[in-house]
């Protein structure tokens, strides 16, 4: 058996090969939202002044590991950014200090979600 049919004849298996990229299912933003989750955009001060998310925080992806104090562990947090790769390094680095967080991916794209 090929590895690609393992997948189709091994649905479990699939899914854990998803999570581990972070591909697993995506959580219900507006759920979360609605739950009082911190939205944490991490582009740039520039970027940000553009346009965002009404009520998110800014605090650019450079800066967040300096920043860790201005976020609060006891709620869930949400990243996001231009386009979903510096919120996927912002909730690694969130999640290696023990936040409950998810990545929102683009902005744009998350305030429809929520």
């Amino acid at each position: 058996m090929t590895f690609v049919a393992s997948f189709k004849t091994n649905p479990k298996m699939f899914n854990s090969f998803k999570s581990l990229f972070g591909m697993g299912p995506s959580a219900d933003f507006k759920a979360l939202a609605a739950q009082g989750a911190t939205i944490i955009d991490v582009r740039s001060k520039a970027e940000y002044a553009s346009g965002h998310i009404k009520g998110s925080i800014n605090i650019p992806l450079d800066t967040l590991p300096n920043n860790l104090n201005k976020i609060n562990k006891n709620k869930p947090v949400i990243t996001c950014c231009a386009s979903g790769m510096r919120s996927a390094s912002a909730k690694g680095i969130l999640q290696n200090n023990g936040f409950d967080v998810h990545n929102g991916g683009g902005w744009s794209s998350l305030k429809n979600q929520i």
